[in-house]
């Protein structure tokens, strides 16, 4: 059979990447896939720009539609990222009848509903593993490896920024904005780091996650998102003492009320394994009813991780250029005509303990204050430390793990702390679950 012929759509770190693993393992490839994959057009805004990868054979242009609307080229690989002129890239695409595989989360959160109807129709396929957690095979494993289970829930570290900067707080003591500062000179962060520290990427590849654990429209704006920001040192110091970690996790869980779609700072027990995933490595976990918990742990994001699962999909997609299209692997796990518009709920409604911590004036009564006001709203006490004043100090920390409860209950709760006159500022109210 003739060679399937591919072509590329940015050259950066992502793009660089599947250039090289295509071509270093195009012999291995070609055994698993059936036919030999060549890339033979490839498209990047800078031409003169020093590459990570060899070029050599490939045609190189500047308008990305050129190779859209080459007729010789079967599969787009869309590794631009962003939404815009992407989104009439990739519906382009479809609308010439070719195959698209894509890293781009924020894309397929925000406008993948659309994207895939659009593939049904022209009987195309769009792969997508490398959208979430980088070359951790995780969209296969929920989509075919899992599709014998109800997927009860599943909770990921799915940004590795987050992830290193709470890392290095954790084992060196240091201040957010000093790891944050040292995540961009790495290049771990952007210059703008707001879609990694604010919850926003991980966001994104919650929705994927969600809808096909669950069988779900995309619904990106559903999804609460909270950032790292207001974690300090003594959080993560007393999270310890209290045999936790500070995780920032993106949460889905399956309730008899609707569907929990969460992204924030979460307490969760140090003998986890989830909960030494240190670093830029990400991981997930997905509870099924059937194989329990299972837990999927890699680099999520890097050149040759991301174009790992990026060339994977390529593989995916050739092996099944002859099939019925009806006969695919459906692109949300679920036939297109079985997702289900599952409620998903506010945060009032999330169900889940707390880890709060305040100060409070050095004085009798105050905690018996504090812990009525948590009484009054049915929240029971798990756990509690109360640090003795230091030298000239009056006011002291008071830190307390509660049992599950509704947030809406809690965020009654704190209000009420936040106003008595013995204490002073905000109550840091960070979530806990024991993904038991």
């Amino acid at each position: 059979m003739k060679p399937v012929k591919v072509g590329v759509l940015g050259l950066g770190t992502v793009g660089g990447g599947t250039v090289n693993v295509l071509k270093r393992n195009a012999v291995e490839i070609a055994r698993r896939a059936g036919r030999e994959i060549v890339i033979t057009r490839a498209s990047a805004k800078d031409l003169t720009k020093a590459r990570i990868c060899d070029t050599q054979g490939i045609a190189l242009t500047t308008d990305p539609f050129e190779i859209i609307n080459d007729p010789d080229i079967d599969i787009i690989v869309e590794l631009i990222g962003g939404c815009g002129a992407v989104k009439d890239m990739v519906l382009q695409a479809i609308a010439n009848g070719k195959h698209v595989v894509t890293a781009n989360k924020s894309l397929l959160a925000l406008h993948g509903n659309e994207i895939f109807a659009k593939a049904s129709e022209k009987g195309v396929m769009v792969a997508f593993e490398a959208a979430v957690a980088g070359g951790i095979p995780v969209i296969k494993a929920i989509r075919e490896g899992l599709s014998a289970n109800h997927i009860e829930w599943l909770a990921g570290i799915i940004n590795g920024t987050g992830n290193f900067i709470l890392t290095e707080m954790r084992d060196k003591g240091r201040d957010f904005n000093d790891v944050l500062a040292e995540a961009q000179a790495l290049g771990y962060a952007e210059a703008d780091p707001t879609f990694d520290v604010e919850g926003i990427d991980a966001g994104h590849k919650l929705t994927i996650l969600a809808s096909i654990a669950f069988g779900m429209p995309l619904q990106f704006d559903k999804v609460y998102t909270e950032g790292i920001t207001q974690i300090t040192r003594a959080d993560v110091e007393y999270a310890e003492q209290l045999g936790y970690r500070i995780k920032h996790l993106g949460i889905a869980r399956k309730t008899p009320e609707g569907i929990e779609l969460r992204v924030h700072p979460t307490l969760i027990p140090d003998r986890r394994l989830i909960a030494n995933v240190d670093g830029v490595m990400n991981a997930v976990v997905v509870k099924g009813d059937a194989a329990g918990p299972t837990l999927y742990y890699g680099a999520g994001a890097g050149s040759e991780p991301t174009a790992s699962s990026v060339v994977a999909d390529v593989v995916d997609v050739v092996r099944a250029l002859t099939s019925d299209p009806e006969n695919r692997v459906p692109h949300l796990a679920f036939q297109a005509d079985a997702l289900v518009d599952i409620p998903v709920l506010s945060a009032d409604d999330f169900r889940t303990a707390y880890y709060l911590r305040l100060s409070a004036e050095d004085k009798p009564g105050v905690l018996a204050d504090v812990t009525r006001i948590l009484a009054d709203h049915h929240i029971s006490i798990e756990a509690l430390i109360q640090k003795q004043p230091l030298a000239g100090e009056t006011v002291v920390p008071i830190i307390l793990l509660t049992q599950i409860t509704r947030e809406q209950e809690m965020n009654a709760a704190i209000a009420k702390i936040e106003a008595l006159q013995t204490v002073t500022g905000k109550v840091n109210r960070i979530r806990l679950e024991t993904l038991g």
